[in-house]
């Protein structure tokens, strides 16, 4: 732990991308209260990446937060619905959740206030993101406003800051920085649709970034595939 007093809340998925957020949170002097949401997803699986993520960060609190969004449905990840196979392509995919970066974060700001932590930390980034809306920098910006205005801690003037380290940052990049903070890249989970031996399926969108990422930056994919995803 630090000597600075600083804390952040940091969104931890289990995804590689949540993993560096929160490898770089704690290199620039954070505490660190990790919150993970459970909340009906398909790849339930990533619960213990991020359990496992936390650990190596030496977070100081670890919150596995149930939240059944399921009760809605809307999404491949949520609902029966069948979680996209043929690649990468235009346009809003079904396995985006109905406003989940909005609930999500608006969790860590809940938590962020009552704790006296100023800073929240997501994974988000604008390159390779599947096209979600909730992963655009224009997001980020209008969350931090809102969180001036929706607090009493911002109606007292206090700052709330939102950090999306990997905002403009490629897969390949991100992957890169797992290495450079020394983190396991195979400790994060991607897959969208687990096979039921608990391998990446390979073909999702998901496997297919995370896999390309890993060979765009020349480092070896220590993921466990049921498929190798297709490059190129």
């Amino acid at each position: 732990m630090n000597e600075s007093g600083k804390q952040a809340v940091v969104l931890l998925s289990g995804g590689l991308d949540s993993m560096v957020a929160g490898g770089i949170a704690r290199e620039q002097g954070f505490d660190i209260l990790a919150l993970t949401v459970d909340y009906g997803q398909r790849h339930k699986i990533e619960l213990q990446s991020a359990a496992a993520i936390a650990r190596a960060l030496d977070v100081k609190r670890h919150v596995v937060l149930p939240l059944d969004l399921t009760q809605f449905g809307g999404s491949a990840l949520t609902a029966d619905i069948a979680v996209p196979k043929d690649g990468v392509g235009n346009g809003i995919p079904v396995t985006y959740v109905p406003a989940r970066n909005t609930i999500f974060l608006s969790l860590c700001l809940g938590w962020a206030e009552a704790a006296g932590a100023r800073d929240l930390v997501v994974g988000v980034n604008a390159l390779d993101y599947s096209g979600y809306p909730d992963c655009r920098p224009e997001f980020i910006d209008a969350f931090q406003r809102l969180a001036m205005l929706g607090t009493k801690a911002g109606d007292a003037q206090e700052s709330f800051e939102v950090r999306a380290p990997l905002q403009y940052m490629t897969k390949a990049s991100i992957a890169a920085e797992a290495i450079r903070l020394r983190l396991d890249p195979a400790m994060s989970w991607s897959c969208y649709d687990p096979t039921p031996d608990l391998k990446h399926c390979g073909r999702c969108d998901s496997c297919r970034l995370r896999h390309a990422g890993f060979v765009e930056a020349g480092i070896e994919d220590p993921t466990v595939y049921a498929v190798k995803p297709e490059v190129g």
